[in-house]
C-alpha cells in the first residue's frame, strides 16, 4: 500500500495530528473500562466532516497499539475507505450478505499496516438501511469480532439517512465526528437526539479540522 495523504498517522507519525489520534485511542480505552468496546461505529452529523479520514487514522493508530483491528466500510452509499488504502472494492461487506460461506471466510483485505485488515463495502446495494438492520448483519458482526480485538465501522452521516442509527443499535458504541467550522450547532444537536432516540451508546465526539498550534507542534518535532 502506498502511503495515502489522508493517513497522517502513517505519513507523519510524529506530527501533532498523529499524536491527537493516539490520544483518541487512549480516551476510548479509558471510556470503556466499565464496558469494553469491541465494536464501534464512527459517523458524522452531515457530509463533509471528515468521518472516514478520522476513522481510517484511528484504525491505523489502534493497529499500531497492537490491537488486532478490522475496519469495515459500512457506508453503503458513498464508500471511501478502499480509496484511502488504495484497495479494490469488488468484494466486501455486501458480499457477505449473499455468499453464506463468507461468514467463515470474510473477504478481508490486507492494508499494508500490521494488525489492520479492511472489509470494503463491496458492490452498492439498493437497500443499505435494510441490510444493516438485518439479522444477517448481526451474524456478520459476530464473525468479525472473533477475528479482532476491535471492529470499527464507517457509517453515513446520521442526519442524512438512518443507516448509522440502525447500525449503532447493534454495536458497543458510536463516535460522532464534528467538523470545526463546518458542522452547524443545530445539526450536531440533531445527530445526538437521533442516536439517543434509539438508545445508542454515544462514547464521545471528535472535533476535526482545528487550526494547528505551532507551539504544540514544535514539541513533536514538526
Amino acid at each position: 500500500m502506498k502511503n495515502q495523504p489522508e493517513l497522517i498517522t502513517l505519513t507523519n507519525p510524529r506530527s501533532s495530528a498523529a499524536e491527537a489520534y493516539r490520544a483518541l485511542r487512549t480516551n476510548l480505552t479509558f471510556a470503556a473500562l466499565d464496558k469494553p468496546i469491541e465494536t464501534l461505529v464512527v459517523t458524522s452529523a452531515a457530509p463533509g466532516e471528515g468521518k472516514s479520514t478520522t476513522l481510517a487514522n484511528l484504525a491505523v493508530t489502534m493497529a499500531q497499539g497492537e490491537h488486532r483491528t478490522v475496519l469495515v466500510d459500512a457506508d453503503l452509499r458513498r464508500p471511501s475507505l478502499h480509496k484511502i488504502f488504495g484497495l479494490s472494492n469488488d468484494q466486501g461487506l455486501t458480499t457477505m450478505f449473499v455468499e453464506p460461506e463468507t461468514l467463515q471466510n470474510p473477504p478481508l483485505a490486507e492494508t499494508g499496516v500490521e494488525n489492520l485488515l479492511l472489509l470494503p463495502s463491496g458492490p452498492l446495494p439498493p437497500n443499505p438501511a435494510d441490510l444493516l438492520g438485518s439479522r444477517r448483519m448481526e451474524e456478520i458482526i459476530t464473525a468479525l469480532v472473533t477475528r479482532a480485538d476491535i471492529v470499527l465501522f464507517d457509517a453515513p452521516p446520521i442526519i442524512a439517512v438512518t443507516d448509522a442509527a440502525v447500525l449503532g443499535t447493534k454495536v458497543d458504541g458510536v463516535l460522532l465526528v464534528i467538523g470545526s467550522g463546518r458542522t452547524r450547532r443545530d445539526h450536531a444537536q440533531r445527530a445526538r437526539e437521533l442516536l439517543e432516540r434509539v438508545h445508542v451508546r454515544i462514547v464521545g465526539a471528535v472535533l476535526t479540522n482545528m487550526p494547528g498550534d505551532a507551539t504544540i507542534g514544535g514539541y513533536y518535532g514538526v
